[in-house]
């Protein structure tokens, strides 16, 4: 059952073997045993990929959740009350690295038995596929797959550089970013519409990346106006680097959500390591939904 649940997750056969250490004809065996015991084709198998055929995914669903019920049971059996266990987490790389990386002392201190494995991207990773326990992402939860917990608020502002506002001038109202080099962040949500309380506003620029601590790196060398969570940008306000503009046309603040599969049991690991979070969100500035601008 743990072969078919992880095959279906990770796509991959070889995977399987190296994470439960078996060999890969081990996992083959497993699963077409447990197809035949059931009567029924569960997988279909290609060289190039593993899907899923309707009852696979359907004996999936119900597999996952009892093999996170057996695991809590032997727990309980054996009077292991402490969270224990491989925490598969994912989240943007900024935020991993600047806020949980720094946080992670902490967090394993208080729990020896908890491993935690980071998956930094600023693309959408699927948890099924994946087999993550946790993503941390912003915005409104629109997948009914998945459950959502808030963890924090994150506010975005338009900044610039000293430099860069002294050579081009500074913005008015929204509509004047038109008439500015703007640094697109090309993974952002909306198709590249800069939200504003009236609308968006869809800005250019000659400068594209796919990260936002690239994008920050990019208004400090004066290669125009970013558009980035305050939090990451707290010190440079506060020394006056980067200046925030626009402020009174802001769309607000958005949730920062702890998200995970519904069909799942969340595992205790997880549950103390969003505690864990949230009070780590709490004590920052610009994610614990106050604003750190005027």
């Amino acid at each position: 059952m743990r072969c078919l649940v992880r095959a279906i997750e990770t796509g991959s056969f070889s995977a399987v073997a190296r994470e439960l250490g078996i060999g890969q004809p081990n996992v083959s065996r497993h699963i077409a045993s447990l197809e035949k015991a059931l009567g029924t084709r569960l997988l279909h198998r290609s060289t190039r990929q593993l899907v899923a055929t309707a009852e696979g995914q359907r004996y999936y669903a119900q597999a996952r959740q009892a093999l996170e019920l057996i695991a809590q049971a032997e727990s309980d059996a054996r009077g292991q009350q402490k969270p224990q266990g491989l925490l598969r987490v994912a989240c943007a790389p900024t935020l991993g690295t600047e806020k949980i990386i720094t946080a992670l002392p902490a967090f394993l201190a208080r729990y020896p038995d908890v491993e935690v494995e980071l998956r930094l991207s600023d693309s959408y990773i699927d948890l099924i596929a994946e087999g993550v326990d946790i993503a941390v992402r912003g915005g409104v939860l629109k997948d009914s797959s998945l459950r959502a917990r808030r963890v924090g608020t994150s506010e975005r502002i338009c900044v610039a550089s000293a430099g860069y506002l002294d050579r081009h001038g500074t913005p008015e109202q929204p509509a004047d970013l038109l008439q500015h080099q703007c640094l697109i962040y090309t993974l952002m949500a909306g198709g590249g519409g800069w939200p504003f309380k009236d609308g968006a506003v869809h800005v250019q620029g000659r400068v594209r990346l796919n990260s936002l601590d690239g994008i920050r790196k990019a208004v400090m060398q004066d290669l125009g106006i970013a558009y980035l969570p305050s939090w990451t940008i707290a010190e440079q306000l506060r020394s006056g680097e980067l200046r925030p503009l626009l402020t009174a046309y802001s769309a607000g603040r958005s949730p920062l959500n702890a998200v995970y599969a519904a069909e799942r049991l969340l595992p205790q690991r997880a549950a103390v390591f969003i505690d864990f979070i949230s009070a780590v969100f709490a004590a920052t500035p610009g994610l614990d939904g106050r604003s750190i601008v005027p």
